[in-house]
């Protein structure tokens, strides 16, 4: 279960406080499927980043997994997230000299000892990427580099799955490819997804979608959503 309670930002700045969310609340619990669309500039992003234990919150309480990481040393915080997070960001964020099996297998490099090997391989091949384990970033199209960070973010089978525009830099065929893997994984592992969006189309593959203006999020009716 994902707990978001009255959560609120603000950022100090010359001309006085920037205020981003303001009371924000939401409860997920597993197999749950969200998209949080909204104007740029609107807090979605921040919004990600409070909800995956990378940005403390101003007021408000997030718990994942019944936990608040923010109450958690910073050693202990990063291992929380290591473990219940995986992340996917518009940018795949890959490293240029490492392959991409040695890619997916960056967040295990901390994790307690377990055969990640024959999973990131079988990640790679779950994303049409087995042929591809010793390609490097640059060898790679868009699609399949944001593909290699989809098997990455999900190498520890995080309860948490946050995507921030996932499909933003890639083209409308690379663009449906990542969306549909998107929910195939996100039905197979009954984790929490939530994916920040300004793609209708991707935003739609969702059960359940947000609009955040104004600091407050607010769910919106979208007629071609699926029913949960």
């Amino acid at each position: 279960m994902l707990e978001v309670q009255d959560v609120s930002k603000h950022y100090a700045a010359p001309g006085g406080a920037v205020h981003v969310l303001f009371g924000v609340n939401l409860s997920l619990p597993r197999g749950s499927a969200i998209a949080v669309m909204g104007p740029s500039g609107s807090g979605k992003s921040t919004l990600l980043y409070i909800l995956g234990a990378l940005e403390p919150p101003s007021s408000g309480v997030v718990t994942l997994d019944s936990r608040d990481p923010y109450l958690l040393p910073e050693r202990e915080q990063a291992a929380f997230r290591n473990e219940k997070v995986g992340f996917v960001f518009q940018d795949h964020c890959l490293l240029p000299q490492c392959s991409v099996l040695e890619n997916v297998l960056i967040p295990t490099l901390v994790a307690p000892p377990a055969d990640y090997v024959s999973r990131a391989r079988g990640l790679l091949d779950r994303v049409g990427l087995s042929h591809r384990l010793s390609h490097l970033p640059g060898e790679l199209s868009g699609g399949e580099k944001q593909r290699v960070a989809v098997a990455r973010a999900l190498i520890r089978d995080p309860l948490l799955l946050l995507c921030d525009e996932p499909t933003g830099n890639l083209d409308r065929d690379s663009a449906g490819t990542v969306a549909a893997l998107l929910v195939e994984l996100h039905r197979e592992r009954a984790g929490i997804l939530v994916v920040v969006t300004h793609s209708m189309e991707l935003a739609t593959k969702m059960p359940e979608v947000y609009y955040l203006s104004g600091g407050k999020l607010h769910r919106i009716e979208v007629p071609d959503a699926p029913r949960t």
